[in-house]
C-alpha cells in the first residue's frame, strides 16, 4: 500500500453531511412556519385552506425528519487511509487511527450510498465506530465495496492476521 493516505470516502460525504440537512430540515420548516403562521397561503385543488390537523402532521413530519437527517448525516465521515492507519476526520477534527484497532468493518446494502460502518477494539475520540459513504461503484447486490475489503485486509495485516 501507498505511504500517502488514500481517500476511501465519496466527495459527496459533505453534502450528505451538510448540505442536504441545512435544505431538507430548512425547506420543512419553513413550510411548516408558513402552515402556522399563514394558512391561508395554502390551498387545496378545491381552493379551500387545509385542514387544522396538516399543520401538526408537517410538525411531527419536520421534527421526526430533522432528527434521522441529522443523525444519518451528522455521523459521517471522511476516512483516509494509508498501510498503517486510517485518517478519520469529521471536517474540523483528524484523528489517526492505527489498523490494528479495527475489529470489524460492515457495510449497510439497503441504503442509498451503501455506508460502511468500522468498529474499533477501544474507543477513539469520535467513538467505538464511524460510518462513511465509499465512492460510488457499480456492483450486484451483495458484493462488498472494495473499500471494505481494503480495509479489512488491511486490519487483517495490521494485527498478523
Amino acid at each position: 500500500m501507498d505511504s500517502a493516505p488514500r481517500t476511501l470516502s465519496s466527495a459527496l460525504t459533505v453534502a450528505a453531511k451538510f448540505l442536504f440537512p441545512a435544505l431538507w430540515i430548512g425547506g420543512f420548516a419553513i413550510a411548516t412556519a408558513t402552515l402556522f403562521l399563514f394558512p391561508s397561503s395554502w390551498h387545496g385543488e378545491s381552493g379551500d385552506p387545509p385542514g387544522p390537523a396538516l399543520k401538526w402532521i408537517f410538525l411531527g413530519v419536520t421534527g421526526v425528519g430533522a432528527i434521522f437527517i441529522m443523525w444519518s448525516g451528522g455521523r459521517l465521515k471522511r476516512i483516509r487511509m494509508d498501510g498503517t492507519a486510517l485518517y478519520i476526520s469529521d471536517y474540523s477534527t483528524e484523528i489517526v487511527v492505527p489498523l490494528r484497532n479495527v475489529a470489524e468493518v460492515t457495510e449497510n446494502y439497503w441504503v442509498g450510498g451503501h455506508p460502511v460502518t468500522i468498529r474499533f477494539r477501544s474507543d477513539t475520540e469520535f467513538g467505538s465506530q464511524v460510518t462513511f459513504i465509499p465512492k460510488a461503484r457499480w456492483s450486484w447486490f451483495g458484493v462488498s465495496h472494495p473499500a471494505v475489503n481494503e480495509i479489512r485486509l488491511a486490519a487483517a495485516q495490521a494485527t498478523g492476521g
